[in-house]
C-alpha cells in the first residue's frame, strides 16, 4: 500500500516536470487553481498522468471537486486502494 506521503512526493516530481512548479509550493494545502496556477488543461494534463501512474481510469466527475493537492492524494489513494481490492 502506498502512503499519503510517498503519494505527495509523486506529485510534488509530476508538477515539477510538467508544471516547473518548485516542489516546496506542493503542500497538502495548496489550491491547484489559485496556488499553483493550474488551468483546466493543466488538470486534464495531470489526470491522464495520474491514470497512467494508477492504472485506474478516473470519471472526470470525480475530478471536479478536486482543489487541493491533499484532494489529489486523495483520490489517488482511493484509486490505488480499489486496485488494489480488485488484485485480491
Amino acid at each position: 500500500m502506498t502512503s499519503r506521503e510517498s503519494i505527495l512526493n509523486q506529485l510534488r516530481e509530476f508538477l515539477g516536470e510538467m508544471f516547473e512548479i518548485p516542489p516546496e509550493r506542493v503542500t497538502a494545502e495548496a489550491r491547484l487553481y489559485q496556488d499553483l496556477d493550474l488551468d483546466s488543461i493543466d488538470a486534464v494534463d495531470l489526470v491522464v498522468r495520474l491514470q497512467e501512474v494508477t492504472g485506474q481510469r478516473i470519471r472526470p466527475e470525480a475530478f471536479k471537486a478536486v482543489r487541493t493537492v491533499g484532494d489529489v492524494v486523495d483520490c489517488v489513494e482511493e484509486l490505488l486502494s480499489v486496485n488494489a481490492a480488485a488484485r485480491q
